[in-house]
């Protein structure tokens, strides 16, 4: 029983890790830390920038899967919500400037005229999806 349990909880871990991990990958991909350092113009605290997401995500990530309880809660709900705020803006800008890319592509390789024809499939299969998904109950 407890080899089980120790397997299990080093599975866990693992997926975590692997699932942060990647979080942290993306986010470093879309640039959102340099592009606030290019903006402010504070490109040499860029570690402090990093060190600080990274801290953000162990803490969160702590404090959701434990459940523990913030002294202070009513005072600092507040500013948590304007930090995640902030946070999810910064994800939106930072998509927003990746999707300009599609236009691009779409013009270099010379499909324009088939774009139509891409979204509609586009649609079909993410509502062919949807049904699948939510029609077997998964």
């Amino acid at each position: 029983m407890l080899a089980k349990q120790l397997l299990l909880a080093i599975i866990g871990l693992s997926a975590g890790t692997i699932a942060a991990g990647g979080l942290f990958a993306f986010v470093v991909e879309l640039g959102v830390i340099s592009d606030f350092a290019d903006r402010t113009h504070t490109a040499d605290k860029v570690l402090l920038y990093e060190d600080s997401t990274m801290l953000g995500g162990i803490i969160g990530n702590l404090l959701f899967c434990y459940q523990i309880p913030l002294p202070f809660g009513t005072w600092i709900l507040p500013w948590i919500g304007a930090l995640w705020g902030i946070f999810v803006g910064c994800w939106a800008m930072a998509l927003a400037e990746v999707l300009n890319v599609f236009p691009v592509f779409m013009r270099r390789i010379r499909i324009v005229k088939y774009l139509g024809i891409f979204v509609i499939a586009t649609a079909i299969g993410k509502g062919v999806g949807a049904c699948i998904f939510f029609l077997k109950g998964w």
